[in-house]
């Protein structure tokens, strides 16, 4: 049987643990819809798996082992999932069951004693400080032709690249949060955590010039829509889309970086690296970023490590020797 495509995964979200689990996500940990709907999916598919392990549908989380769980990695190997989605899937059945056994719904978090598959930390994409520039540069000109979508462009790449915004914060934004006078912005992260983030120059010129152009698509919407305090809105006065935001970004990119293939997040990406490049303190990107962990944000180091070891190979005379 291959992942995802048995009878499990319902028999799975019917079960009121799982339902309960996921109101928890939602209710007191406040997770994006996004993670939420993924949790669902890999409890699934966890679900499918333990009913053809058992031999049956009617078993309960209390029968769940270690080994039945390590089954259910080896099971997704074969269904052709990547080292990645199985660790994702194992730390989600480890928050599942760790919420189990808090309830006292099962005497003990069989998942705590699975080891995870080992996974390369990959390097994230992002943009050298020239093509950075060169792309602002572009997006400049054409917002200087006072069009919504030019102006609106450049406001969302001063945002990512300026600010380290996630594509899931700067969608959400609204006028409101931004703070002229100070140069901040107030921004909702992952699970629903405030943090206030500064705002360059730029950016909040990009803004004096994106405005006009921003109320007079409100002026044409639906008052009933509730868009009218979204930062960034669409040519019907609506919120912007994310997929709409993902677009602005890959056009700009592709026009003036050739930068194919790099997404929204790419940006996030090179406002760590450039700031870690020009010597800032790891603690104080993890702020600016919005990470609980040091520990994600030091993946960046490995992105500035390899260029000054790329800089010593190519620039010393005995490197080679």
């Amino acid at each position: 049987m291959t992942p995802g495509r048995g009878s499990g995964a319902g028999v799975t979200r019917a079960r009121p643990e799982v339902a309960d689990f996921l109101r928890h996500l939602v209710d007191e940990r406040q997770l994006s819809p996004n993670t939420v709907t993924a949790y669902a999916r890999d409890l699934g598919e966890l679900g499918e798996f333990l009913s053809e392990y058992f031999g049956r549908s009617d078993w309960e989380w209390a029968d769940v082992d270690r080994l039945a769980l390590r089954g259910f990695l080896g099971w997704s190997r074969r269904g052709g999932r990547s080292r990645r989605t199985v660790a994702r899937k194992l730390s989600a059945a480890r928050t599942f069951f760790r919420f189990l056994h808090l309830e006292d719904r099962i005497p003990s978090n069989p998942a705590r004693a699975v080891r995870a598959p080992k996974v390369d930390r990959r390097l994230p994409g992002h943009l050298s400080a020239a093509d950075m520039n060169a792309v602002l540069e572009a997006a400049e000109t054409r917002a200087a032709q006072n069009t919504l979508q030019g102006a609106r462009d450049l406001v969302v790449l001063e945002l990512l690249y300026g600010s380290g915004l996630r594509l899931s914060e700067l969608h959400a934004l609204d006028l409101s949060a931004l703070d002229r006078k100070s140069g901040l912005v107030r921004v909702l992260g992952k699970g629903r955590k405030e943090r206030i983030v500064p705002v360059t120059g730029a950016a909040l010129r990009a803004f004096d010039r994106y405005e006009p152009r921003r109320d007079e698509a409100l002026r044409s919407a639906d008052p009933r829509g509730g868009s009218e305090g979204a930062a960034l809105v669409n040519a019907r006065g609506g919120r912007l889309s994310r997929r709409s935001i993902q677009e602005a970004v890959r056009r700009c990119l592709e026009a003036a970086a050739s930068a194919h293939g790099l997404s929204a997040h790419a940006l996030r990406h090179s406002f760590a690296t450039h700031l870690l490049e020009r010597g800032a303190d790891l603690l104080a990107v993890k702020e600016l970023l919005g990470h609980v962990s040091l520990s994600t944000t030091r993946i960046y180091t490995h992105t500035t490590k390899e260029r000054l070891l790329r800089v010593y190979r190519e620039s010393h005379p005995r490197s080679g020797e």
